[in-house]
């Protein structure tokens, strides 16, 4: 019972938190589950994953009210694009974590989580003004389209999040879409990258942990629903500036006390 009220007591805080600035939460949740709950990393990432799953469903039909899938359907030819690319990277990428070692992949995700909190940072403050296409050639953007779409499905695969800290910024970028229908646009990109890194995984003995962590899993998915919704509904009240430089900070701490620990680990072996 203990573990099920610390998953959904911290579900739902990361949720709430990162809600306020439009995230789902799997990056800061990635962490907790490594350190809070001291699962081993390729099974912290499955489990993150499943939880982002139920998230970005309900995300998804939460903002229909305001954003209709009729619209997002409109702009079903920029969803394609990316998808041809997020795709093969969510498989390559869950099918190169089933094959190293847990001191390389503790390595990559503590690259990409300083990634994460970097470009959370440069989205927040320099990526809002943008106005208009990237490219004016429709070939350049397709191209472009399908190498973005390529990292952010490996990065999405290997954290086990929806990688909409990078989909937006690049819908805005490459196809001057509003930051708001993108939002949504980056949730119906990341549900089938994510299923298709999921389906990857299964193949893996980590996968057990669904099994195994089936309480902790539940109270997860449940906390960071009501969070994400909880945060979106304070979104505005809410001043974001300091809060994304706050949760920047705090996902780079957390990013280094993975890497440090498994550091630790090998200078003691």
């Amino acid at each position: 019972m203990k573990r099920f009220l610390q998953g959904f007591g911290a579900g739902g805080a990361v949720a709430t938190l990162a809600g306020l600035i439009g995230l789902g939460g799997a990056e800061f949740r990635l962490p907790i589950l490594k350190g809070l709950f001291r699962l081993d990393t390729l099974k912290a990432v499955i489990l993150n994953k499943a939880t982002s799953l139920i998230v970005v469903f309900f995300a998804l039909l939460f903002r229909s009210y305001e954003i209709p899938f009729e619209q997002i359907w409109e702009h079903k030819s920029i969803i394609i694009n990316l998808l041809l690319g997020s795709l093969a990277g969510a498989w390559i990428a869950a099918g190169f974590a089933m094959k190293i070692d847990e001191a390389l992949l503790d390595r990559i995700i503590f690259f990409l989580l300083l990634f994460l909190a970097a470009v959370l940072l440069l989205e927040h403050w320099f990526l809002q003004d943008q106005q208009g296409a990237l490219f004016e050639t429709l070939y350049l953007q397709i191209i472009a389209g399908i190498l973005a779409g390529f990292g952010i499905g490996v990065v999405a695969s290997m954290l086990g999040v929806a990688g909409g800290e990078l989909l937006i910024p690049v819908i805005v970028l490459l196809y001057g879409v509003d930051v708001k229908l993108a939002g949504s646009l980056s949730l119906a990109i990341s549900l089938p990258t994510m299923v298709v890194g999921f389906a990857r995984y299964s193949r893996s003995q980590a996968f057990v942990v669904l099994q195994e962590e089936r309480s902790l899993f539940v109270a997860l998915a449940i906390g960071s629903v009501v969070g994400a919704a909880i945060g979106s509904a304070l979104l505005g009240i809410v001043s974001s500036n300091m809060l994304v430089l706050l949760l920047a900070f705090v996902l780079m701490i957390s990013a280094y006390k993975i890497f440090h620990h498994q550091s630790n680990l090998s200078k003691k072996k």
